[in-house]
């Protein structure tokens, strides 16, 4: 943070009403949603008139309106952003918070000047995804919230972009932005803000013959930071943020309304050289925290833990009762009375000369913002003439305004005739000019005039053809069970196999990297790359980087799952191939075309339909379809065994690191398998039953390449899924399938697609 800079502290608003309890609670910021692309889908949301007065209304009171723009967005979609956006970055939108890279990269081309947020559902976990996204134009990131005070200070340091944090409210499991859970099981997509919260469900946890008690260990209790935040302030964070668009005003106001008091507290007593007093909260403060809609007890996030038990609401994830007395004073105090600016005013009703009024704020030290409007000519009255107490009347009418009149001062010719719409028009603009010169005072954007940009993603020739087959592989006997395959079936029928770059660095690496060597000869070899890395992930960056440096013959490139993997590649001038996967989120052909001068080839979304794919076809690069396998659920840092049944890293040899499964079960007896990653310490719950778009192959085999995605599979289950799809991709006779080596499976989102 700057020197003298002071935190944000930035409210959410769902509605009119907590927009209002936002900025008169003492927000420096407001990020709100319209009625379009934004991740509250079922909250109250904004009207076009309501956002542009929300920008003018913030603005005069020196306050900032981010919009939230936190969506993927479909193809179809793309022509609706344009018009969505124009009036409000016309109206002096301050930023936009953005998620889908194509959204980001188009707002950029289009709205120039106008500041982009990456979203925390961009998951931005280290130095490296944040320095890519500031190279593209992003001047802040909202990082994962997973992140320590320590990793966070380190992206600040070594970025300097401006760094925006949770600091109280609802907490996810999962990394923001990699979990399909609602979306899968109930078409209601995270990714889309209608997120259904499977996550406070109860389920029993299943590890071995060992399975405990319905609970909720999925459920997070919320987050309270107010008792560190001069440490948060001393790492350099620049906004401060509150969760709760989908609550009541209510909650924004008043918990608002106590992080200011106590951010202000820190830089007075910080200047005074004693911020412990600004280190503890009264119990009547921390108390009124918890009767705002707190999920059971508080926690204070993830900032100085990485995961744990005391995290989570294990026994109910419901919200505690409120205080009704505190609410209604709340209401009172922020809600129903709006704080007005008070003004002076001096009027000239001169016949013959036209109408002046002067309007000013109070107070001589602010004379310097003094405005005068003219309007029509004073005439003399033919009949009925405009009393002084008429004018008066007409000129104290500043309801619908942030003003109230301190002093009225008229002077006014007898007999003289004025229409009362001359009048209003008069006060209208008076008013209007003190407004535009208070926003002018805090260097807030009045107007901008958007003009639409030609910009293109229209069909290209594709590059290859489809009807390869690929394999992503996680364990070592799968890789084993692999060449097993290749070489009874003379070394074809597989093209290229993605292998865990884990398997890459633990014990057995030797026999590994012999063994794809081995399988190079044949098909392409691609390290995969973890779905999330975190600062602790640099050692084993750097070797799998070096292993790839070093093997180019072996390995030809990596298959990126996040930001900071396409960063570090990027960062390091990496000259080899590079493929994204399905949950990098390429939901349009705008991040597609983005990507491609610096990827090899992508992976089709797993929450869009069919038609919804097929209009990302045909762009120049090449791309494949996961037609098998169990769909990621959630990537969290989070571990259910830690939180049920104890940490697991100790019983593991750490040379070994082999993953370790248990399973999630539901009230339905759906069982969910958890990858319990000691490597990265992270958690992997993946479908209960596996994806299989058999029945679909033939329409989609000649158009992108197939891939079988392989998880807790065992080698002989393995090599009877690859036998299957072999030979229901050549088979020759249609409608005649072979046999189903497995009882259970999805189609996933094929036909239905997400909202």
């Amino acid at each position: 943070m700057k020197a003298g800079k002071k935190v944000e502290l930035l409210a959410p608003a769902g509605n009119m009403e907590g927009f209002y309890g936002a900025i008169h609670a003492g927000a420096d910021a407001v990020y709100l949603g319209g009625n379009r692309f934004g991740a509250r889908a079922y909250a109250d949301n904004f009207t076009l008139e309501e956002l542009t007065f929300c920008i003018r209304y913030a603005h005069i009171w020196g306050r900032k309106v981010y919009l939230t723009v936190n969506t993927l967005v479909k193809e179809q979609e793309f022509k609706e952003l344009y018009e969505y956006l124009a009036p409000l970055y016309e109206a002096g939108l301050d930023a936009v918070i953005v998620q889908d890279i194509g959204v980001f990269h188009y707002i950029k081309s289009q709205f120039p000047g106008l500041l982009l947020h990456v979203s925390t559902q961009m998951t931005i976990t280290g130095v490296y995804g944040a320095e890519l996204l500031k190279t593209m134009g992003a001047s802040r990131i909202v990082p994962a919230r997973e992140l320590s005070l320590e990793e966070i200070a380190k992206i600040k340091q070594e970025t300097n972009l401006e760094i925006e944090c949770f600091i109280h409210g609802a907490m996810c499991y999962c990394y923001s932005g990699q979990c399909l859970f609602s979306s899968i099981l109930g078409g209601r997509s995270g990714n889309r803000g209608r997120c259904a919260q499977p996550c406070r469900l109860p389920y029993s946890v299943e590890n071995g013959n060992n399975r405990t008690k319905e609970c909720y260990p999925l459920s997070l209790k919320d987050m309270c930071t107010i008792e560190h935040l001069p440490e948060l302030i001393a790492s350099g964070i620049d906004s401060f943020k509150i969760e709760g668009r989908m609550k009541k005003p209510e909650y924004t106001a008043g918990v608002t309304a106590i992080y200011r008091r106590y951010i202000d507290s820190y830089y007075k007593e910080s200047a005074a050289d004693d911020t412990i007093k600004a280190c503890k909260p009264d119990w009547q403060d921390m108390q009124a925290l918890s009767s705002l809609y707190t999920r059971s007890e508080r926690q204070d996030g993830y900032y100085h833990k990485h995961n744990g038990r005391d995290m989570i609401t294990l026994h109910t994830p419901a919200y505690s009762r409120s205080d009704e007395v505190l609410l209604t004073s709340i209401r009172k105090q922020y809600l129903e009375k709006r704080p007005l600016i008070p003004v002076d005013m001096e009027a000239n009703f001169v016949c013959g000369q036209p109408a002046r009024l002067a309007i000013s704020l109070a107070g001589k030290e602010e004379k310097h913002f003094a405005k005068t409007v003219t309007g029509d000519l004073v005439e003399p009255a033919q009949r009925q003439p405009v009393t002084k107490e008429n004018l008066e009347k007409q000129l104290r009418k500043l309801g619908g305004s942030c003003f109230n009149i301190n002093s009225l001062s008229i002077v006014s010719d007898e007999n003289i005739f004025l229409p009362l719409k001359a009048i209003n028009e008069l006060r209208r603009e008076a008013v209007t000019a003190l407004e535009n010169a208070l926003i002018e005072k805090q260097g807030a954007i009045i107007e901008r005039t958007a003009s639409r940009i030609s910009c293109s993603t229209g069909a290209i020739a594709s590059e290859t053809e489809g009807g390869h087959l690929f394999l992503s592989l996680k364990t070592m006997e799968q890789l084993k069970g692999s060449y097993t395959w290749l070489k009874s079936n003379s070394f074809k029928g597989i093209d290229r196999i993605y292998i865990n770059g884990d398997l890459l660095l633990r014990a057995a690496k030797e026999k590994t990297v012999t063994l794809c060597s081995q399988l190079s000869k044949h098909c392409e070899i691609v390290i995969a790359l973890p779905y999330v890395l975190r600062a602790f992930d640099l050692s084993y960056l750097e070797q799998i980087f070096s292993l790839a440096i070093e093997n180019p013959c072996i390995f030809s490139g990596f298959l990126v799952r996040s930001m900071e993997g396409m960063g570090y590649l990027r960062n390091n001038h990496y000259q080899g191939k590079i493929y994204t996967d399905a949950g990098f989120y390429n939901w349009n052909r705008e991040s597609i075309a983005f990507w491609k001068p610096y990827i090899t080839g992508f992976c089709l979304p797993l929450e869009l339909n069919e038609r919804e794919q097929r209009e990302l076809l045909d762009v120049g690069i090449p791309c494949e379809k996961i037609i098998y396998g169990r769909i990621p659920m959630m990537i969290t840092a989070n571990c259910v065994a830690k939180t049920t049944t104890g940490c697991l890293k100790a019983e593991v040899q750490p040379e070994a690191m082999k993953d370790n499964i248990l399973y999630l079960a539901d009230r339905y007896k759906k069982r969910f398998p958890v990858c319990l990653n000691c490597t990265h310490c992270m958690n992997i719950i993946y479908n209960s039953v596996p994806l299989s778009l058999h029945s679909q192959l033939e329409r989609w085999q000649k158009k992108v390449d197939i891939r079988l995605d392989f998880t807790i599979e065992g080698t002989q289950e393995m090599l009877d899924i690859i036998t299957f799809f072999i030979k229901t991709k050549n088979r020759t006779e249609k409608g005649k399938l072979p046999a189903l080596p497995y009882q259970e499976y999805t189609t996933g989102h094929e036909k239905r697609g997400v909202e």
